[in-house]
């Protein structure tokens, strides 16, 4: 009855570690410490083999969780690519290839709305383990020690990059009109977005807009 209970407790903590902090397991070493003990926690219970059902679904989901994130960071490496000059681009180009936001698309509640599912990918990428990954970085730094074990995720330089680029976005989105008027057209067709970030919930997106 201990050894059952006690295998109940591992088994809690085994599902919490690999569901928080899957990229704990991302490298040989302590998947096969993680094979290891679940190995002997499915001896303890060869009779009716529960135990191996449910340490089989959660190595699997450790799996794709570790899968899904790998080519998450694949496809943002592939979008790491150094800055060009934007204006000598715009130069090249006809003007009549040269198409503002307006007539992209000239609702703010779709804009709005499309901004927000960018947010929620974002968001959607960040584990607690990227915020310890900044803690114990900082640490790292006030005790000037070298930590070379630390693995890199980029899922909040992401969403910080993200929340940069809408800004540059708005900006020149603005300043690239010529005229008055349709510059002030444009401030406010921005203003109406953020206004309809706000009602959404974005804040983000808003406070990048403004």
């Amino acid at each position: 009855a201990k050894l059952k209970s006690f295998t109940a407790k591992i088994i809690q903590l085994l599902k919490e570690w690999t569901e928080t902090f899957p990229y704990d397991f991302q490298d040989e070493k302590s998947m096969k410490e993680l094979k290891e003990i679940a190995h002997r926690i499915t001896q303890c219970d060869e009779e009716n083999g529960t135990v191996k059902k449910i340490i089989s679904q959660m190595t699997q989901n450790l799996l794709m969780a570790l899968s899904a994130r790998s080519q998450y960071q694949e496809i943002r490496e592939k979008f790491r690519q150094p800055v060009t000059d934007k204006g000598t681009i715009l130069k090249t180009k006809p003007q009549s290839t040269q198409k503002d936001i307006l007539s992209v698309c000239c609702d703010p509640l779709i804009l709005a709305q499309q901004l927000t599912y960018i947010e929620l990918e974002r968001v959607s990428n960040i584990y607690p383990e990227d915020l310890m990954q900044i803690v114990s970085h900082m640490d790292s730094l006030d005790n000037h020690k070298c930590r070379g074990d630390v693995t890199k995720t980029y899922n909040l330089e992401a969403y910080d990059n993200w929340f940069n680029c809408l800004s540059m976005l708005v900006a020149t989105e603005i300043c690239r009109v010529v005229k008055k008027k349709q510059r002030t057209r444009m401030v406010e067709f921005f203003i109406d977005v953020a206004r309809e970030c706000f009602n959404i919930g974005n804040f983000n997106s808003m406070m990048a807009i403004i």
